[in-house]
């Protein structure tokens, strides 16, 4: 990345710090100016993108739960960007070791 482009020319595969797989589960999230419950159309250890056209802006702050390999699990993020009238990604923030090693598990990745 040249060091004065911005976030948003970047498309999201290039935003990401981590893979993702297609895993498609259901989401409960509540941030923004928006509560719903959306599906993911992929995830990885990193984020995650979910198909809304919630009114969630790049920035916003979303708590999300949602069950991984069989467990219940809660997870902050913050929006990385929006896909108007499509979804959303968002990155994961303060992943606790727990919910790492099930998103891992989830994953094959363990």
């Amino acid at each position: 990345m040249k060091p004065n482009q911005s976030d948003e020319a970047l498309s999201p595969k290039e935003r990401r710090t981590s893979d993702r797989k297609k895993l498609i589960v259901d989401v409960r999230f509540d941030g923004g100016n928006a509560t719903g419950i959306a599906n993911t159309r992929d995830i990885g250890i990193g984020g995650l993108y979910i198909t809304t056209n919630a009114n969630l802006a790049t920035g916003d702050e979303i708590a999300m739960e949602m069950i991984v390999s069989g467990k219940q699990t809660s997870i902050g993020g913050v929006v990385a960007y929006v896909d108007e009238g499509q979804g959303v990604g968002v990155r994961f923030r303060d992943l606790s070791p727990e919910n790492e090693k099930l998103l891992k598990t989830e994953l094959e990745m363990e």
